[in-house]
């Protein structure tokens, strides 16, 4: 009948997925969204930070964190960069913030 024995349903027995917890198993590292994007930026961290500044009833997905995370870490990368080209013209080994705004 219904309910005996070993069915397929969602039960609470220790099979091959479902159950709760119990003895051995795998446990998965968890790794951060930015090691999953591939990019140094936090993506958590900008995803907090845009969910602080919506009002109350507006949402704001998670692949909007981590396009913002890789914008901002391309324009870092760019103006860093240019800011290298301009330390070499100048004869320095260090970037100082006069050669960052002369690279902008």
């Amino acid at each position: 009948g219904k309910g005996k024995g070993k069915g397929k349903g969602k039960g609470k027995g220790k099979g091959k997925h479902g159950g709760k917890g119990g003895k051995g198993g795998k446990r998965y590292k968890s790794v951060s969204r930015s090691a999953l994007a591939e990019i140094t930026f936090p993506v958590g961290r900008i995803h907090r930070r845009l969910k602080e500044r919506l009002m109350r009833k507006q949402r704001c997905g998670p692949s909007a964190a981590v396009y913002m995370a890789a914008i901002l870490e391309f324009l870092t990368a760019e103006i860093i960069e240019m800011s290298t080209i301009v330390c070499k013209e100048f004869r320095t080994a260090r970037i100082k913030p006069r050669q960052l705004l002369l690279a902008v």
